[in-house]
């Protein structure tokens, strides 16, 4: 009888999304942060994205604690909001222009800064917590931007690299579930005054943490990278002409970029569509308490999926893959339609977000393709971007539709849309083609 080696087996076991795959996926991720430097770098950044997926729900708690009304609460948090919009950009900008731990130096005391005293110092909607507001959101630390850039930096071989932006999605996925609870059990513990000044100086402290870490300090990510000590230490990457030439927006400029852009746009209005329907039809079911549970199960299926399906990521070339990966995920965004209670309804979210974060893993592949790599901490802050204003632009739509066609009538509107993003990918996947970057040469 032969013989079976058992590292075969979980292999051949791992190859249709069985348990062998989760191990592999979760294998890939180890052997990434096993390369020098970039474990102290990537534990850093996730300190310092802490803040970035609660600090909207806290302003307005924040707002309302301190005697404001909604209305005030969503003008402060508007505000922060036009800040990042604003100032994302920019200071990316400067950080694909210099070192970019000089943007997380100055940023991490700034923005837990300007955060303690809007919370402490100042009164619902007066001036200064509306200026302070749009000056904290201007100084978000760029933890996302720094990492996804030093991605496309470092000399990593493809698989590589989608492994680590399978990383990013997936570790957005988790901070989007798990950073709110963290709140909550802040708040349980004193006030909404007191977690978000945490979370703000928590924050600010991964800021400089990533600034202070070796990958950070020697630039050896950067491509052209001087080292230490050189007299060009420090100098931008590119020419004073070709800074000037780049125009306000930069790295949209590269062929493919608007397309994509316009793509997670669209693919992002399904998710604030869902946003607004899931409490809703929590609520038609008479158990508006469970709204958190099935909004927890949404997270949940997107990170399992992302463990599940991760392996197979790298078997057909990124711009070819993304189409059908957003056909699943339009898929998925209509399994809500079948649902008749809140369990089934979180069934259904937990089966069909399976994809999302493979999506978003197969985004930030096409914007590290597509961008120049000397722009790449602007580009991925433009997909950001992207990504927030279709967020936005469906929390809208579905808080205008949500009435008239109540929760299941806002399903499908979001499973039409993410059906036309997918077949804007297929139209377009041409274009994501790009250039593949080079494997790394042998050590």
């Amino acid at each position: 009888m032969p013989t079976v080696r058992y590292d075969e087996l979980q292999s051949k076991r791992g190859t249709n999304g069985e348990p062998g795959s989760m191990v592999a996926t979760v294998s890939k991720f180890l052997r990434l942060l096993q390369r020098p430097y970039v474990a102290g770098a990537a534990g850093w950044s996730v300190v310092c994205r802490l803040p970035v997926y609660l600090m909207s729900l806290a302003l307005v708690l924040v707002v309302r604690e301190q005697g404001g009304s909604y209305a005030q609460a969503g003008l402060v948090s508007a505000l922060y909001a036009v800040g990042m919009a604003v100032g994302g950009p920019f200071v990316a900008r400067r950080m694909d222009r210099t070192n970019p731990r000089n943007a997380l130096l100055l940023t991490g005391p700034v923005y837990p800064s300007a955060l303690t005293a809007l919370v402490w110092w100042t009164e619902p909607a007066t001036p200064g917590q509306l200026v302070l507001a749009l000056t904290a959101g201007v100084a978000l630390p760029p933890g996302n931007a720094c990492m996804r850039s030093l991605w496309a930096r470092i000399p990593l071989a493809e698989e590589e690299r989608e492994t680590a932006y399978l990383w990013e999605a997936l570790l957005a996925e988790l901070l989007i579930t798990s950073a709110p609870l963290l709140f909550a059990v802040l708040m349980v513990t004193g006030s909404a005054r007191t977690a978000l000044t945490t979370v703000a100086v928590v924050g600010g402290v991964g800021a400089v943490g990533l600034g202070t870490t070796r990958l950070l300090r020697t630039r050896t990510a950067g491509e052209g990278a001087t080292p230490p000590g050189t007299a060009e230490e420090g100098t931008p990457p590119e020419s004073t002409g070709n800074q000037a030439a780049r125009g306000v927006l930069g790295p949209i400029r590269n062929t493919g970029m608007p397309a994509l852009l316009l793509v997670m746009a669209a693919a992002s209005v399904p998710v604030g569509l869902m946003t607004l329907a899931i409490p809703a039809f929590v609520d038609e079911q008479g158990s508006p308490g469970h709204t958190g549970v099935v909004y927890a199960c949404w997270g949940i299926g997107s990170a399992v999926g992302a463990l599940l399906l991760g392996r197979s990521q790298s078997e057909r070339p990124v711009h070819r893959r993304f189409p059908w990966l957003l056909l699943a995920y339009a898929g998925g965004t209509a399994l809500p339609l079948l649902a008749t209670s809140e369990v089934t309804l979180a069934l259904a979210l937990a089966v069909g977000s399976a994809p999302i974060a493979l999506v978003s893993a197969s985004e930030m592949s096409l914007v590290s393709r597509l961008a120049d790599s000397d722009k790449a901490a602007e580009a991925f802050t433009w997909a950001s971007l992207a990504t927030v204003i279709g967020d936005a632009l469906g929390q809208q739509i579905g808080g205008l539709l949500v009435e008239p066609l109540a929760a299941r009538g806002v399903f499908a509107v979001a499973a039409v849309v993410s059906l036309a993003a997918s077949a804007g990918a297929f139209a377009f996947r041409g274009l994501f083609a790009g250039e593949p970057r080079p494997a790394p040469a042998p050590a």
